[in-house]
């Protein structure tokens, strides 16, 4: 008994010390950093045999697996920040180029200032592209970084799970092996226990067998040899748990271990190397862009010249000369002066003998110099009509309005003119004309003899000079090139332009007067000022200038009305009948993406013009809804105004769809960028 007892003490040690040492690097700092109960940190040699005693043991594999799984989910987590910074860098660097391009573009427009700032400006674009090219280059390099990781802690996890089969299928051997033996040795000592007492003569029942009771001599052999086979058993599970034990202590476990010690060390070396070239690029992107900002003295640039800094370029901004060589540059327009002016009176107010003067001696010194005396000028003046009809009449002295000339546009009949209305910030004015002899018309009444000129007063001839001043006429203005109740297609046949003038003119005017107006397009407009400026664009379209607010009577609300008539007013609603069961039935859907990308499908099938239309105004009423907080019309808002104008209101069940039409809209303005580009 004494012999099984040391058996079983010898089994569970966990290795003699004869076994080989596990794999600790010499030089020594290891991840145990305890102290002990002194406080003090133990020596390196400490620190090794301590290390080594945990990796022997029974948990040194799930320690190492434990910290093999830190390391693998720590390069991940830095591959992944890797991932996030280098689209971040990527998405910068991309705009920056962006930004320099329509920088350089904008920069090279009339309207836009030149000389020495030009120059410098396009300079300054330059250093940014360049900033530009290394930051992209430092994505690549961040987004590269990423995919080495990604690999590393993909192996590492392929090794670990290989290795942690390989060294708990041994522990479990040793384990399964250890625990057949407790039960052998259970076996035998309750054995052993029934043997000592038959042995000693303990009363005991008799047992039957096949042939009858058995005798204490029978039942005593019979527990002896019962003895012998549990005895010879458990000796045997003793000496295949000992050997199993062996082998596990002085090989499966130490080589387990060195491996995945190895795996540590390379998952943990991988993730140093990835970190230090991250401190390392951004040294050299930071470096590079110093260097493009403020070149060291002696670098040089393309061209073979000294490179300049950005101070250096900014400074060299000259506005003084930009100044003089702009107003310069205007010399050759100067024109020869004229004359000076000369006070002519009107000819009802001369006497009798002078009131109407030969054709050909009539002269006035406010007419160009290259318009003939006796040639027909024909002149449009706010609220007044002329016509040429009979050229045996005398000629009237010339009149020259204060403010509020027209420009002409020629037609066929070469007896009447009209002329558009419009704004001293529009189109250029025409030079004061003469009046050349005919018959004259006024909006009251109408003149047939040459006597009743002089009974016309002064002062009934109209002077007003701005559209606001003049409503009453513009309402009355002919309808030369409708726009009101024309199709797009149609529109875009006749005027050439994919986006009707009206609804380029309105949308300029409330992006320059409109989008701090509190409840613009849901507050109406002036219903007589939405008349007037209807007929303006009926009549001629393309000589409206609402860049003066004069010339929409300072009612921007109306300009608004005026916007949602046109579209309330079209054959065929800008999203089209032909469509509107698309747009219907993707606003059913519920999830945003799918919806998003169902009605992108179905914009990309409208016609040209109405495409157009449609994105010029999307992105319009996407700048209306960044000030929501002044004009408190958000997409929401926006969508109720604009859902049936756009959709159309006489379609068979609009009413029911009311709500999916607002939906569509509103789907439209919130993934405005997502459907439109914002070029």
């Amino acid at each position: 008994m004494a012999s099984r007892d040391s058996i079983e003490r010898s089994s569970s040690e966990f290795g003699g010390p004869g076994a080989p040492p596990l794999g600790v690097e010499s030089h020594g700092t290891t991840s145990f950093a305890g102290v002990d109960g002194d406080g003090i940190q133990p020596s390196t040699d400490d620190s090794s045999a301590i290390f080594d005693r945990v990796l022997r043991s029974d948990i040194g594999l799930s320690t190492l697996l434990a910290r093999l799984k830190q390391s693998i989910a720590s390069a991940r987590d830095f591959a992944a920040f890797l991932k996030k910074r280098s689209a971040l860098e990527e998405e910068h660097a991309q705009g920056l180029k962006k930004l320099c391009r329509t920088t350089h573009e904008s920069t090279r427009r009339p309207e836009s200032r030149q000389g020495s700032y030009s120059r410098n400006f396009d300079e300054i674009t330059r250093i940014h592209d360049h900033m530009a090219d290394n930051g992209i280059q430092f994505a690549l390099s961040l987004h590269q970084m990423h995919e080495d990781l990604q690999e590393l802690a993909a192996e590492k996890e392929r090794g670990r799970k290989q290795w942690k089969q390989t060294g708990l299928s041994a522990e479990k051997r040793v384990q399964d092996s250890e625990a057949a033996m407790e039960k052998a040795k259970a076996k035998y000592n309750y054995l052993a226990e029934d043997y000592d007492r038959a042995r000693t003569g303990d009363k005991q029942t008799g047992r039957f067998g096949l042939k009858g009771p058995k005798s204490a001599a029978q039942v005593e052999e019979d527990l002896h040899r019962k003895v012998q086979a549990a005895d010879t058993d458990y000796a045997s599970k003793v000496q295949t748990a000992q050997g199993l034990r062996r082998e596990l202590v002085s090989t499966s476990r130490p080589h387990t271990a060195q491996a995945l010690q190895q795996l540590i060390n390379e998952c943990d070396s991988g993730l140093t190397l990835q970190m230090q070239k991250f401190a390392s690029f951004n040294e050299k992107l930071l470096l590079s862009n110093g260097l493009r900002i403020s070149p060291l003295k002696g670098q040089g640039n393309a061209l073979g010249s000294q490179a300049r800094s950005l101070r250096d370029v900014v400074y060299d901004v000259n506005n003084e000369r930009d100044l003089r060589e702009y107003v310069t540059s205007f010399a050759p327009r100067i024109q020869q002066k004229q004359g000076e002016v000369q006070y002519e009176p009107h000819h009802s107010l001369q006497p009798a003998q002078q009131a109407f003067p030969q054709p050909a001696n009539r002269q006035t010194s406010l007419r160009p110099s290259n318009q003939s005396p006796q040639g027909p000028s024909h002149m449009h003046i706010m609220n007044t009509n002329v016509q040429v009809s009979n050229p045996q009449q005398p000629s009237m002295p010339s009149y020259t309005p204060d403010v509020g000339v027209l420009n002409a546009h020629n037609h066929d009949s070469p007896k009447q003119q009209t002329f558009p209305s419009s704004t001293s910030s529009g189109p250029p004015q025409i030079p004061p004309a003469q009046f050349s002899p005919a018959q004259t018309q006024f909006p009251s009444a109408s003149y047939n003899q040459p006597s009743m000129l002089g009974q016309v007063p002064y002062s009934q001839l109209p002077m007003q000079s701005s559209m606001a001043q003049n409503g009453s006429y513009l309402a009355e203005m002919p309808p030369l090139r409708p726009v009101f109740g024309v199709s797009l297609e149609d529109l875009f046949n006749r005027d050439g332009s994919a986006v009707p003038m009206v609804v380029y003119q309105c949308l300029q005017a409330v992006d320059l007067f409109g989008l701090e107006v509190e409840g613009i397009y849901r507050l109406s407009g002036t219903a007589s000022h939405i008349g007037k400026l209807r007929s303006v664009f009926d009549n001629d379209a393309s000589q409206v200038d609402f860049r003066n607010p004069e010339n929409f009577f300072h009612d921007v609300n109306s300009v608004a009305g005026l916007l949602k008539q046109f579209f309330r007013d079209l054959p065929d609603p800008l999203l089209t009948r032909e469509h509107y069961q698309g747009f219907i039935e993707a606003a059913r859907i519920d999830d945003d993406i799918a919806r998003r990308d169902s009605l992108h499908a179905t914009i990309n099938s409208l016609p040209d013009p109405n495409y157009a239309t449609l994105r010029a105004l999307t992105l319009h009423l996407h700048r209306v809804q960044e000030h929501s907080a002044a004009n408190r019309m958000n997409a929401g808002n926006l969508a109720i105004c604009f859902g049936p104008t756009l959709m159309g209101t006489n379609n068979n069940g609009n009413i029911a769809d009311a709500g999916w039409q607002v939906r569509v809209i509103d789907t439209i303005l919130q993934n405005t960028y997502q459907i439109f580009d914002d070029d």
